[in-house]
């Protein structure tokens, strides 16, 4: 089977280097990469994940002959023109998180793919997890019953020389980082039917980093809380997703390198009744997307996450980080 032409624009975002997927990826044929600051361009030109690559300008890449998808890894404020713009050529789009600061922007990219039939895939690190899948297999069952309650968390301790590219966003943490488990929570429950939040700067730093943040999303039948800050120690080691159902209760710790504790109220297939642990360990992050964007492409298979999934996902995000809708 042909491989798929990918190029990447982009090595801005601190998920960039995940090229090195699609590198490694029997699906794909990476043509080059782009970078218009010579500063970022010469800070990875020796990076292993590009290393031996093609640099090129955006029309360049954008008139490859063949080309399929593009990766959109530049800075967060770049993400949403660029991906108009691969849009626009006829490219299907990976953009990394989160989709920017304008809503009716995405909105406009969604709607245009959506006529053209390409596809716009997130870069959410945990949708194609195991365990998440499995909790997804676990719901899609019904052995988790009727979800009722989500908590999760995910935070880390944020350098001090690294907060200030973080504030220059007013959605703080939750917009950089928390928006993650909001993907999972949404996922699980939908678009919640209001939101509560707190945001908060509590480091001793002299920045304006929301640094401390919770959400609460209310649901007619259910509650989620989602947690993220800048200040957790280990926080890797404590990042996880709770789902509480009428007939199952699964929790997945830590997020990174999962394991799950799932209860059921009843024997489900080979599980038995009560908790019992299912180990996953190291996974290759992103390999799952890449993977999933390759059968979209070739129309193997429906996309996961439905561009109504996503926008939901921003709307929320920028609701909860208290950033402008319109």
């Amino acid at each position: 089977m042909a491989r798929i032409r990918y190029g990447q624009i982009g090595v801005g975002h601190a998920h960039a280097t995940k090229m090195d997927v699609y590198r490694k990826s029997e699906d794909f044929d990476v043509v080059g990469v782009v970078e218009s600051n010579p500063e970022l361009r010469k800070r990875f030109i020796d990076h292993p994940a590009y290393r031996d690559l093609q640099w090129m300008t955006e029309e360049e890449l954008l008139n490859t002959p063949g080309l399929q998808v593009v990766g959109v890894e530049t800075e967060v404020r770049d993400l949403l023109p660029t991906a108009e713009k691969c849009i626009a050529a006829g490219m299907h789009v990976h953009i990394d998180k989160p989709a920017g600061e304008s809503l009716p922007l995405f909105r406009r990219i969604l709607d245009d793919a959506a006529k053209k039939h390409l596809a716009v895939q997130m870069g959410y690190m945990y949708r194609f997890s195991p365990a998440v899948v499995f909790m997804r297999d676990c719901l899609k069952k019904g052995w988790l019953g009727e979800p009722f309650e989500v908590h999760t968390v995910m935070s880390k301790v944020v350098p001090a020389s690294s907060r200030k590219g973080l504030a220059d966003y007013s959605g703080g943490i939750m917009f950089e980082l928390g928006c993650h488990i909001l993907d999972l929570a949404i996922g699980v429950l939908g678009k919640p039917e209001s939101i509560q939040t707190v945001r908060q700067h509590a480091a001793a730093i002299d920045d304006s980093l929301l640094d401390n943040m919770l959400a609460t999303l209310v649901y007619p039948r259910a509650i989620a809380t989602v947690k993220s800050s800048a200040m957790e120690v280990e926080g890797f080691a404590r990042r996880h997703f709770v789902v509480c159902g009428t007939e199952g209760t699964l929790h997945i710790e830590p997020l990174d390198r999962p394991n799950v504790r799932v209860a059921f109220s009843t024997p489900r297939s080979k599980y038995s009744k009560g908790y019992q642990t299912v180990e996953f360990g190291s996974y290759s992050r992103y390999a799952g997307d890449a993977a999933d964007l390759a059968g979209i492409i070739r129309g193997e298979k429906d996309p996961e996450f439905s561009y109504d999934h996503d926008l939901t996902v921003q709307e929320t995000l920028l609701t909860v980080c208290g950033m402008p809708l319109e």
